[in-house]
């Protein structure tokens, strides 16, 4: 089941497409939100805790080291930054299961708008686990 992202269900789609698109993208909404709070445990809270994060040169494995680095990049080099995500397509592959698209990219202090050199794709499977959104496998490129 799929649906574009004005919540038009696809052909074949359910009609509850809408809602279930709504809490996934809710899902950023509270990442986005926890990062620009600086709060890697709220950050991390979103995450599965056997999650894989894949950036660039990292590879985090589980909740604690996600929380632990993100933890220390928001009293570090990513101090007062804000997160941006640009949904491209959700795709729910089972009820529960959903693959996320966006194009995304770090803002900070003073910045309207990230320079078009730090914007990258993201790729995200989400799972619904006791009735909670939460991020199992993230991995982002440069957008070029």
């Amino acid at each position: 089941m799929s649906s574009d992202l004005h919540g038009q269900a696809a052909p074949g789609g359910a009609s509850s497409a809408h809602d279930g698109e709504r809490a996934v993208l809710a899902l950023f909404d509270a990442t986005s939100s926890a990062w620009s709070d600086g709060d890697g445990g709220a950050f991390a809270d979103r995450y599965a805790e056997d999650a894989t994060v894949i950036l660039p040169g990292v590879h985090l494995r589980g909740r604690a080291e996600i929380r632990t680095s993100m933890g220390e990049a928001f009293a570090g080099p990513l101090k007062g930054s804000r997160r941006i995500h640009t949904p491209q397509s959700v795709r729910f592959l089972a009820e529960d299961v959903a693959v996320v698209v966006t194009r995304s990219a770090t803002a900070f202090p003073g910045e309207a708008e990230p320079p078009s050199d730090r914007w990258e794709w993201a790729t995200w499977a989400l799972a619904r686990r006791d009735g909670r959104w939460l991020v199992e496998t993230y991995h982002s490129c440069p957008a070029g």
